[in-house]
């Protein structure tokens, strides 16, 4: 089941004929500058519809039924992706907006650093992604945790860039868990994780994280 708000069903249509997947990427290495990531929370498209494309919960890119295996590709891919407020996630050039599904997140945290272990002051923690590099844990990038309704499991995120999530894998949230202190909060103890001197809850002291 996918994170994303669904498309409202009105304003679903298929991506024009210009809209394939060789036009998308002629558009995304256009604005590859080399020297940073294209300012797609400035551009206002017209939305062009959906595309076939679905990035798995375990982080790969899937076209048209298909996993895209060019790891240069789908690199090039998630430099023009973005999450708008209605919850959807798009590939956005400065002259269209094509709507993609996400299952889970954009990226996965694939490894965990932590420098200072043990100081609240001083400790400061380090996700690896799959497609967005090494991420700190501060305060423009936090973690939150969902509980998947289904299995009763938490589904931790940590922010990267705009609204787009990392979803950390299981070793890796199992690593962060175990550097978890208690702290009361407003809304009672909590454990969470210290980094950049800020304390992140991850859930109630009494729940299974």
């Amino acid at each position: 089941m996918s994170n994303n708000a669904t498309v409202n069903a009105s304003s679903q249509k298929p991506a024009p004929q210009g809209s394939d997947l060789s036009a998308i990427i002629a558009a995304a290495k256009a604005q590859s500058s080399g020297d940073g990531l294209p300012p797609v929370h400035l551009w206002e498209p017209e939305f062009c519809g959906q595309m076939d494309m679905v990035i798995k919960s375990d982080g790969s890119w899937w076209h048209d039924g298909t996993p895209i295996g060019r790891e240069k590709l789908v690199q090039l891919f998630s430099t023009i992706l973005r999450k708008d407020e209605d919850g959807q996630h798009y590939l956005v050039t400065p002259v269209e907006k094509i709507a993609i599904e996400v299952e889970r997140a954009a990226f996965i945290a694939t490894k965990l650093d932590v420098t200072g272990r043990g100081d609240e002051q001083k400790q400061n923690v380090f996700f690896t992604t799959n497609l967005a590099g090494i991420v700190a844990l501060d305060a423009d990038h936090p973690v939150r945790v969902d509980i998947e309704p289904q299995t009763d499991r938490p589904l931790p995120f940590l922010a990267v860039r705009g609204r787009l999530e990392a979803l950390l894998t299981r070793p890796v949230f199992f690593e962060l868990a175990e550097l978890a202190t208690e702290r009361e909060t407003p809304d009672g103890p909590q454990l969470g994780i210290w980094s950049a001197g800020q304390f992140f809850p991850l859930g109630a002291s009494n729940s299974h994280i």
